[in-house]
């Protein structure tokens, strides 16, 4: 397999080798390397709204593909185990649903909301029954307001990777933020997803592919600031008063026309702050060469939607689709291998290839 390594000096450093977006193996590698070990996002509480409520899902269908079930129990609490019962391997929760035990429709083993292991027909002779082994995995969950995020492999605490956005916003009442699946929207695109994520880490692109978002912005007044180790975080300064955010004097950005707080997440996520919301959005990979990107919006005042540079993202994200899709058709090329980074546009992506480089390892 090709040395991914990515020079530390971003002067000298030449971009990531296009193996990386067109090897099969390498697609693979990244499942247990890169997703399993990092934080996903689940969703918002929202989706365990009632008691004994249990929300079964796919993390990162088509690439993960790890069956979970989101549960609230008797008491309020929320948790997050395998889907897999523990008997022969059956998915045990197929749809969301309001139930005081979760019950395998194989065989009839149940499970508390927790997990733990309840009842068994027909295994009073099974000896050193039951144990630990016959709970469903509980997983970690880490909550940011009412988002909720969890890792297969705790490697990594969640804090080295969300505490410099919670910090940087911490001024947003994100409790109050409310999902609006009427907003929400997935998009397939044909690209690795490590290109969609490099597009979205660098504004070098904004006046030559978005010219309605770029009359927006103030280009030369955009920045980026690498969170090391995991994160980074893009402003957009606005060119005019409209569409801005009313910031406290706590924010280091008082003073300034800030129209958005563009966050990203290592490997796949980003958090796009505008003054009428949050825009989450999820890159999934489905293969070497396509993924699907989830955008999910979450209401904080609805008299701001539609203004500024969180108006028409749908034709941004068109816009963007059409670049990554034709630079993936292009790394396919012999003659071309790896390129080199603007100094100072292109922080973003040379930080996120370090990171990738350091993953693969």
């Amino acid at each position: 397999m090709i040395d991914f390594t990515v020079h530390a000096n971003i002067a000298k450093a030449k971009t990531i080798h296009t193996d990386f977006y067109t090897s099969a193996e390498v697609f693979e590698l990244c499942k247990e390397k890169i997703f399993a070990p990092s934080w996903q996002f689940i969703g918002s509480t929202e989706l365990v709204n009632e008691r004994e409520s249990v929300y079964p899902f796919i993390l990162l269908k088509n690439h993960l593909d790890e069956p979970l079930a989101l549960t609230k129990d008797k008491s309020g609490s929320i948790h997050l185990v395998s889907n897999v019962c523990t008997h022969r391997g059956n998915i045990v929760t197929e749809k969301p649903c309001s139930i005081p035990k979760l019950r395998c429709r194989y065989h009839g083993r149940t499970f508390a909301h927790d997990g733990k292991f309840s009842s068994m027909p027909e295994f009073k002779e099974v000896e050193n029954f039951p144990s630990k082994n016959d709970n469903l995995t509980k997983l970690p969950l880490f909550q940011w307001g009412n988002l909720l995020f969890t890792t297969l492999n705790e490697k990594y605490k969640a804090e080295i990777f969300f505490a410099d956005m919670m910090k940087r916003v911490n001024w947003m009442p994100l409790n109050e933020f409310v999902f609006r699946p009427e907003l929400s929207k997935e998009f397939h695109v044909k690209a690795n997803w490590a290109l969609y994520c490099e597009n979205y880490l660098e504004g070098f692109h904004v006046p030559f592919v978005h010219a309605e978002l770029n009359a927006l912005i103030d280009y030369e007044g955009y920045t980026t600031e690498l969170f090391f180790p995991y994160s980074s975080l893009q402003i957009g300064i606005a060119k005019k008063d409209e569409g801005c955010f009313d910031l406290p004097e706590s924010s280091p950005e008082y003073g300034k026309k800030v129209a958005a707080y563009y966050f990203w997440v290592f490997p796949n996520m980003m958090f796009n702050f505008y003054p009428w919301g949050l825009s989450v959005n999820i890159v999934k990979p489905v293969s070497v060469d396509e993924c699907k990107v989830s955008f999910l919006s979450y209401v904080w005042d609805e008299s701001k939607l539609n203004k500024g540079a969180g108006a028409n993202l749908h034709k941004v994200e068109m816009e963007d689709e059409e670049i990554v899709e034709n630079v993936q058709r292009g790394v396919r090329s012999r003659f071309y291998n790896q390129g080199r980074y603007s100094v100072t546009r292109e922080q973003g992506t040379h930080h996120f290839h370090r990171i990738i480089a350091e993953f693969l390892k």
